[in-house]
């Protein structure tokens, strides 16, 4: 235990001094911020306590969606940079993404069958299953281009927070896609063409999901 403990907090020490050293400008600190799994996990917790009977329900839920859609997939790719595998915690390298991907992948569809068996209300399973719906179809687009997750992934919460809050909400957090945009073309991590497509297929596939089913 204690070996493995030291591991854990060398590969975490290791990944701040990247961090501490780089330079960091207010794109870096609005996509970190804003980053999907960031985004996916703050979200998980209204949408609980909207639909639970309980605070502790709301949070057992809440919890679970985060730890297994979020934190799971994030600590892979922390290890991956820690291994020196990722150039950074956002992966600007198409090649970097397929496996990260596919991890958040087998998290999501155990998050998904997860919450059904604790009995979660449909909204809970439905957000993972939308999740799981658009890492797949990141993984899909990534074999052949690239496209802004953070673009795709803030329009998908607009979209969502119109279902499920209504459009007053929905259109408070209409700046935070375009400021999350901005930031990324401001880094140069993708171009326009990929900063609007993502946003388009952020929009669409939440409404494609709810459709089907």
């Amino acid at each position: 235990m204690i070996i493995n403990r030291d591991y854990s907090l060398n590969m975490w020490q290791s990944i701040y001094q990247k961090l501490r050293y780089r330079e960091w400008s207010w794109a870096r600190v609005v996509s970190d911020l804003f980053s999907p799994p960031v985004l996916w996990g703050v979200f998980a917790f209204p949408i609980a306590f909207r639909f639970a009977d309980s605070a502790a329900q709301a949070l057992l839920w809440a919890w679970t969606y985060t730890i297994l859609v979020c934190i799971i997939p994030v600590s892979y790719i922390g290890w991956m940079v820690y291994r020196g595998r990722i150039t950074d915690m956002h992966m600007p390298l198409r090649r970097e993404r397929i496996v990260p991907l596919l991890v958040s992948i087998v998290a999501t569809t155990i998050a998904w069958w997860t919450l059904r068996f604790m009995g979660a209300p449909p909204v809970m399973p439905l957000l993972a299953l939308v999740s799981l719906a658009q890492l797949v179809v990141i993984v899909i687009i990534t074999l052949v281009w690239q496209i802004s997750v953070h673009a795709m992934i803030t329009s998908s919460t607009t979209i969502a927070t119109a279902a499920l809050f209504g459009m007053g909400y929905a259109l408070l957090t209409v700046p935070i896609v375009m400021l999350v945009s901005a930031a990324r073309l401001n880094l140069k991590r993708h171009t326009p063409a990929q900063i609007v497509v993502g946003a388009a297929v952020g929009a669409l596939v939440p409404v494609l999901v709810l459709v089907i089913i």
